[in-house]
């Protein structure tokens, strides 16, 4: 069993940034890619980024693109998320997830595990 813990959550003000670290328990992370998600109140839970085991290749939902960076350290067992230019409507609980396979995936059912989230609050 994988377990995930992510951290670096906060609040911060609109056009700010903040870097989100995922730690795996299990070095076998290393052959999986892995993803961020995030859940606003009232709203379904919403792709945010991927990264494929290696690295090699990563894809980001519309919303974050060009504000986000999605890395991933397998020395590590370690995934970041590098958020800038924070919008009030970044604001959500955001998951970190890691697939079975080293490919990715945009769906959360793509995803065998997950953390327990991080709070991230942008104010205006």
């Amino acid at each position: 069993q994988v377990q995930l813990a992510e951290s670096g959550g906060g609040l911060v003000q609109a056009g700010g940034s903040l870097r989100l670290s995922c730690a795996a328990s299990k070095r076998t992370v290393s052959n999986s890619a892995m993803a961020w998600f995030r859940q606003a109140p009232g709203k379904e839970r919403e792709f945010v980024a991927a990264i494929t085991w290696s690295g090699g290749s990563t894809y980001y939902a519309d919303s974050v693109k060009g504000r986000s960076t999605i890395s991933r350290d397998n020395a590590k067992n370690t995934v970041y998320l590098q958020m800038r230019s924070l919008k009030p409507e970044d604001t959500a609980v955001y998951y970190c997830a890691a697939r079975r396979v080293g490919g990715i995936a945009t769906t959360s059912d793509g995803y065998a595990y997950w953390g327990q989230g991080t709070q991230v609050t942008v104010s205006s």
